[in-house]
């Protein structure tokens, strides 16, 4: 399994007890729905590999987790800091029009009946994310906002919004 296939869950944070237990960050909205979690991948330099767990017990956005054969502190301090990764076919589904950042690659964007161009990643900042999309080979930012961002169509492959005035001019006025 590689990365692609995967999506972050969170991380190790730090060891619990002595036994060889650590705690857990997850990073995700509903944590609740990771309650039945049996085993997750660990970034270990830059391989996934798989650990399976003998307890979990969530608390928040923190769980304290046993994993199977790692049973000292010694063992459970070489993973605080590490990633943990799950398989994109776990991610918990969606209701109706909401849509994960990773889907978004590869839409085609429209402003209006305008085709701009297709969205090639999405920029998470800490307090606007971006949508970058290829125009004329020149990328260009879009706010991920809804009063830009009206309309996400997955299945359909498309992206409708309205830019504010002058947006597109601030990347042409730029062209070589």
């Amino acid at each position: 399994m590689g990365f692609e296939e995967c999506y972050q869950l969170g991380n190790v944070t730090k060891t619990h007890g002595l036994r060889g237990e650590v705690v857990l960050f997850l990073d995700v909205d509903n944590p609740q729905e990771y309650q039945e979690l049996e085993s997750v991948f660990i970034d270990l330099n830059g391989k996934l590999v798989p650990f399976f767990m003998e307890s979990f017990h969530l608390q928040g956005d923190r769980a304290i987790v046993a994993f199977e054969e790692i049973e000292s502190i010694e063992d459970a301090s070489e993973l605080i800091g590490r990633d943990l990764y799950l398989p994109l076919n776990r991610l918990p589904k969606l209701p109706k029009g909401k849509y994960y950042y990773h889907e978004l690659p590869g839409l085609q964007v429209f402003d209006g009946d305008q085709l701009l161009g297709q969205v090639t990643q999405v920029y998470q900042m800490p307090n606007n994310n971006l949508l970058a999309v290829d125009h004329q080979s020149i990328e260009i930012l879009i706010p991920l906002e809804e009063a830009i961002v009206h309309t996400v169509d997955i299945a359909a492959g498309k992206i409708l919004c309205t830019l504010p005035d002058g947006l597109l001019d601030v990347y042409l006025d730029q062209k070589p």
